[in-house]
């Protein structure tokens, strides 16, 4: 069974570490983040299950951070547990009608705090749209987490090269020609060089280790998935 993840966003280093340590002593695998844009960035890659959310941060109201989650695609539906010594109901209403699925106030209890995160990630499984996920042996990608995973670890995969990998494992046996490819992953920024296609491949082929042997070249066509 795959391991939640969960992101912690606080500048202040020492709760911030207390969070992670409490969470991973539940099985629970962390990312920390020190402020908004470090938070940011690291959403580019793969995404967490749930965010921890301090309300003052360096760079960034919290407020407006979870403003932002909610109104990216890419991160609407990941759950928002608010972490903050703001103790005012005024400010719990606001965190709620923004989208947060919790709100928690500092200083906290340890068994509460693991307690409401774990009744949120049973909300969110319990109400979330079927997930579409497509599997081969060790290999799995959540296509709505935009996350792959090899014997349960998340591998780090660029955009393109993640794309290239659903297009692939979607059309199992189908030989898909570089311009097909090429169209369907890069789309308007496809100008006929067919060779970022073969890189692209070639990348993939090296990250997925031996399931990349099941990504076979069909001479002057294109590539198949073997399954």
């Amino acid at each position: 069974m795959l391991k939640k993840r969960i992101m912690v966003v606080d500048d202040d280093k020492d709760i911030r570490k207390l969070v992670e340590n409490i969470l991973a002593k539940e099985g629970f695998v962390t990312i920390g983040a020190e402020s908004a844009a470090d938070a940011f960035k690291k959403l580019q890659g793969s995404k967490p299950d749930l965010i921890i959310l301090d309300l003052q941060l360096p760079d960034k109201d919290g407020f407006e951070v979870c403003r932002q989650l909610r109104s990216d695609p890419g991160t609407k539906y990941i759950p928002v547990v608010i972490l903050t010594v703001q103790t005012l109901d005024s400010y719990k209403i606001a965190g709620l009608e923004i989208g947060a699925d919790d709100y928690i106030t500092k200083p906290f209890n340890q068994t509460e705090l693991v307690a409401r995160v774990k009744a949120v990630l049973r909300r969110v499984d319990w109400h979330a749209k079927k997930e579409i996920i497509l599997k081969d042996g060790p290999l799995s990608i959540n296509l709505d987490k935009h996350a792959v995973y090899m014997d349960d670890k998340m591998m780090d995969l660029s955009p393109k090269e993640f794309d290239l990998l659903v297009s692939l494992l979607k059309d199992t046996g189908k030989v898909l020609t570089r311009a097909e490819l090429s169209e369907t992953v890069w789309g308007h920024e496809y100008f006929g060089n067919t060779r970022t296609v073969d890189v692209h491949v070639g990348r993939l082929r090296k990250k997925l280790g031996k399931i990349g042997d099941k990504i076979k070249t069909v001479e002057r066509i294109g590539y198949r998935y073997e399954q």
